[in-house]
């Protein structure tokens, strides 16, 4: 899992910058998504978001969690994260 949080002054890049990330995980707070995606993934996807904000103005983390670390997370007011099915049946 990987945890991105970003502090964006401008509106305008940060309501693209959350649409975006939309497509990459869920949001659990205004400014904090959890993505279940691979290390490999979250490196392209730290490229592609480099693109949509503004270096000396923004500030936007990734933190790595691996799965034996989930069952380590607290929470308050919400479920516990939990990793996606490995198997969907349609």
């Amino acid at each position: 899992m990987v945890i991105i949080a970003y502090d964006i002054p401008n509106d305008k890049r940060r309501t693209k910058l959350a649409k975006f990330l939309e497509g990459y995980g869920r949001r659990v707070q205004y400014s904090v998504f959890e993505c279940f995606i691979s290390l490999d993934e979250m490196r392209i996807l730290n490229e592609k978001v480099k693109k949509l904000v503004k270096e000396k103005e923004d500030n936007v983390r990734f933190y790595w969690i691996t799965n034996d670390s989930l069952p380590l997370v607290l929470t308050i007011g919400s479920q516990q994260p939990e990793s996606p099915p490995q198997f969907y049946v349609l």
